[in-house]
């Protein structure tokens, strides 16, 4: 005869099954056969150790509100489970709501005082909000936890550096590439500050730097360019655009800048094209080309004014042909 399961292997059963179907990359399946193993009486522990397997795949299947739910239910059976509060934190910031992501960080702290990556993004969010006081404040925070930590102080040089505090930038940069040399924002950030001091060859040097760790950055592409466009070297500023466009073919700045170059050569039909790249990709762009006198060589060309006038177009019937899309 064979011998019937009790509730206990029947819950053991559909752990493994929950765990095979997540490793073949099946996580709809992991999540159904975790919730079927919770039907089944375990202790405590095994049970917030499966909630939090089903939050972290639902993380992964980008559906926040189903793992917020799987974290409260954690926070319901032991209330001093800080990883919970911090998950629900990371949810709600998902879902745009700041303030709501601000008071589970913190009581995820609260919980557990030397949670380091709590203060990171607490500190990011008041960074976000323009509060770069108490954005500091929490990345220093972040450095006293984990001295290793080359992006908070590379987040500190950016915040530094947007309030012209120069020197406080550059310092926290270079404490930042001492602990990660290939760290790519914060050989851009050290393009940034040199090009505010004038420095216009260490500028490019860093903005070098950065491409090589990095290709896929267009920034650096696209502060670089603006260097020799500044210098009125348009055909060197045109070959870094187009190699910033080969990496990142989707980036809009980079055609628009090479736009403006090719225009200041009178090069109208790459320009042209350059322009309607850019339009395709973000439409709001309209508003630069409407101003911008880099490319006035192009005012009066029939291709430039049906752009424009193609443009208006396109706006007029997007705005009266909003289609709501309700989603969970």
């Amino acid at each position: 005869m064979s011998r019937q399961l009790n509730s206990r292997d029947r819950r053991k059963n559909y752990i493994i099954l929950a765990e095979n179907f997540y490793l073949n990359g099946d996580k709809k399946n992991a999540v159904k056969f975790y919730t079927r193993a919770l039907r089944f009486k375990g202790d405590i522990k095994e049970d917030i150790q499966i909630l939090y397997n089903i939050a972290i795949i639902y993380d992964e299947l980008d559906i926040p509100r189903r793992a917020l739910k799987a974290y409260k239910k954690i926070t319901e059976l032991d209330e001093n489970q800080a990883g919970a509060f911090y998950g629900m934190a990371t949810m709600y910031e998902r879902l745009r709501d700041l303030d709501k992501a601000l008071e589970h960080y913190y009581k995820a702290t609260e919980i557990d005082p030397f949670y380091d990556r709590a203060y990171f993004y607490i500190a990011n969010i008041y960074d976000e909000k323009g509060d770069s006081g108490k954005a500091i404040y929490y990345y220093n925070k972040v450095i006293k936890l984990k001295p290793d930590d080359y992006i908070a102080y590379n987040n500190m040089g950016s915040i530094f550096e947007e309030r012209n505090e120069l020197d406080k930038a550059l310092y926290m940069l270079k404490k930042s590439l001492e602990i990660n040399p290939r760290y790519f924002r914060a050989l851009f950030n050290m393009g940034v500050i040199y090009k505010k001091l004038g420095d216009n060859k260490k500028a490019l040097e860093y903005y070098d730097k950065s491409i090589r760790e990095n290709p896929k950055y267009s920034d650096s592409y696209l502060n670089k360019s603006a260097i020799y466009i500044e210098e009125n070297e348009l055909e060197k500023a045109i070959e870094v655009l187009t190699e910033g466009i080969e990496n990142n073919p989707y980036a809009k700045y980079l055609y628009y800048n090479r736009a403006c170059c090719y225009a200041r050569l009178n090069e109208k039909d790459l320009a042209i094209r350059d322009l309607r790249k850019s339009l395709i990709l973000y439409p709001q762009i309209i508003d630069m080309i409407r101003v911008d006198k880099d490319l006035d060589t192009l005012r009066n060309d029939a291709r430039f004014i049906s752009l424009l006038n193609q443009q208006d177009i396109n706006n007029y019937n997007n705005s009266n042909n909003t289609i709501l899309i309700e989603r969970e």
